[in-house]
């Protein structure tokens, strides 16, 4: 089959009437969270995977991206009215988007990133659409020792490129994986790390550590730190939402170049829309004929990264979905919720399972175009929804974990194990350390363990094996060079430190 017969099977599969409304609920969902701070995407993905047990694969990861790129266009909303982000990667949004608000311009502002994030969102699709079965040809050609060694540099891309101390992102990597290797060796048929729990002997449950990690932790931590917000309610009109055409003129530039940013940061492993959207905006900065004017309002300090977090989003699922790697720990939720359903994306997922592979792409249209008509009327009420009072909202978040951990397999004991790492997340959030490189070495620890012992069944032991083929001793070699950097980077800090006092 050529591209244009994929094409046809794809919206075959997304325009089903079942496909449409998960779709629809995934967006909807997407955007409340997305307005809503303290809950956020992760969370909210974590929630629903004990209910995809119950969908078929296609409306599962349908629903699940929709949650995952319509919290990316509802997550400037609290940050232009309460100079609040509702999502990290929206944190740039406050820079312009807040003084916009707060001089009458909220309509404007609003109105404009929801035009960002569809021409951002398009334009990733777009690149998705173009380069996914080019790069899944290439990894046809990989093997075993190939697999682990992309693996590996992606775990380690992913903690040291990320914010944060690189060493603590490698520390959470390695916890991860040895979470990930608790239960049942495949090859001796003995139980790791269960401690004489009989429910351990077949590991960890993937949904059990997402809302251990993202839900309860995150709501333990925002508990007493998110406050009711204040809202001109007259500056945020349906009339007063059109723009200039001053500011139209100035939108479409910084659109673009915010898109390919994007584009190429959401494509890499461990960078994602939070440092797409930082380069975005001091790229604009940095050309801007009067820098002056960013920090007070400026359209295009908005436009920008609006559009680069958005195109990040949909290129974000190159590597999960061609290679089975994820970049970042929602896609690593993705990945785990396919392999649930018994599907494991990778190069030949294209092929064998085009009705899904194609089917989540074109939704991708479909979910952009129901968001651009559910935001802009729908702005009023989610301004409605940034009064509710935190402490109203998350007893309802902690009964819905229970709910859902509980029902997966009637086990109570599961529940205890969601309590156990929300206790460790909020720890984590304490001591600074990003539990998302836990997540990710969760999920590709076991891959890697299973590529690793293949690679050397086959080389008769030789470790060298990962050396003599050319592309696992690139992979390897950029790897050691990340590590180093890290090295670097965690041995200067107390220098600068001490020079600075």
């Amino acid at each position: 089959m050529d591209f244009f017969d994929y094409i046809v099977i794809g919206l075959q599969a997304a325009l089903s009437l079942s496909t449409l409304w998960y779709c629809f609920v995934g967006v909807l969902l997407g955007t409340l969270v997305g307005v809503l701070p303290g809950i956020g995407a992760l969370a909210t993905i974590a929630l629903l995977l004990p209910v995809t047990f119950h969908l078929s694969p296609t409306d599962a990861v349908v629903m699940l991206a929709g949650v995952y790129y319509g919290s990316t266009y509802g997550g400037s909303t609290a940050s232009i009215l309460l100079n609040l982000p509702g999502t990290p990667s929206s944190a740039v949004a406050c820079l312009d988007g807040y003084p916009m608000a707060q001089s009458g311009r909220a309509g404007v502002a609003l109105f404009m990133t929801t035009i960002a994030s569809f021409v951002g969102g398009s334009i990733g699709i777009i690149v998705l659409m173009l380069f996914a079965p080019a790069i899944a040809e290439v990894a046809l050609k990989f093997g075993a020792a190939e697999y682990f060694a992309m693996m590996l540099l992606g775990l380690v891309a992913a903690s040291t490129i990320s914010t944060g101390a690189p060493l603590k992102g490698i520390a959470m990597v390695v916890l991860g994986v040895l979470a990930g290797i608790i239960g049942t060796d495949v090859n001796s048929g003995m139980a790791r790390f269960s401690f004489g729990f009989s429910e351990l002997t077949d590991g960890v449950g993937l949904v059990a550590i997402a809302m251990g990690l993202f839900g309860i932790a995150e709501v333990i931590y925002s508990v007493n730190r998110i406050k009711r917000g204040h809202i001109d309610r007259k500056s945020i009109t349906l009339r007063s939402m059109l723009p200039t055409r001053d500011e139209m003129r100035r939108s479409w530039f910084p659109m673009g170049r915010g898109s390919v940013i994007g584009c190429f940061f959401g494509a890499l492993p461990g960078t994602g829309g939070t440092i797409a959207t930082f380069m975005s905006y001091a790229l604009e900065k940095r050309i801007a004929k009067d820098p002056s004017r960013f920090g007070k309002g400026a359209i295009e300090g908005l436009m920008g990264p609006e559009a680069s977090n958005n195109a990040c989003d949909g290129t974000a699922f190159i590597p999960t979905l061609t290679l089975g790697i994820p970049g970042t720990v929602s896609m690593a939720l993705m990945l785990g919720a396919l392999m649930i359903h018994g599907i494991t994306p990778g190069p030949q997922f294209m092929t064998e399972k085009p009705e899904i592979f194609w089917g989540l792409i074109m939704s991708f249209w479909i979910g952009n175009l129901m968001l651009l008509v559910i935001n802009i009327p729908m702005i009023g009420i989610w301004v409605r929804l940034l009064a509710v009072p935190y402490h109203m909202l998350y007893p309802t978040v902690m009964a819905l974990v229970c709910i859902g951990v509980f029902s997966i397999n009637n086990s109570s004991f599961d529940v205890f194990i969601v309590a156990l790492f929300g206790f460790i997340g909020y720890i984590l959030r304490l001591l600074e350390c990003s539990p998302a490189p836990l997540l990710l070495g969760y999920v590709l620890g076991p891959l890697m363990e299973e590529n690793v012992r293949r690679a050397l069944l086959i080389s008769r032991g030789d470790f060298m094996v990962f050396l003599e083929r050319p592309i696992s001793a690139v992979f390897i070699t950029l790897t050691l060079l990340l590590l180093v950097w890290a090295l670097w980077v965690t041995m200067r800090r107390p220098r600068a430190a001490t020079v600075s006092i």
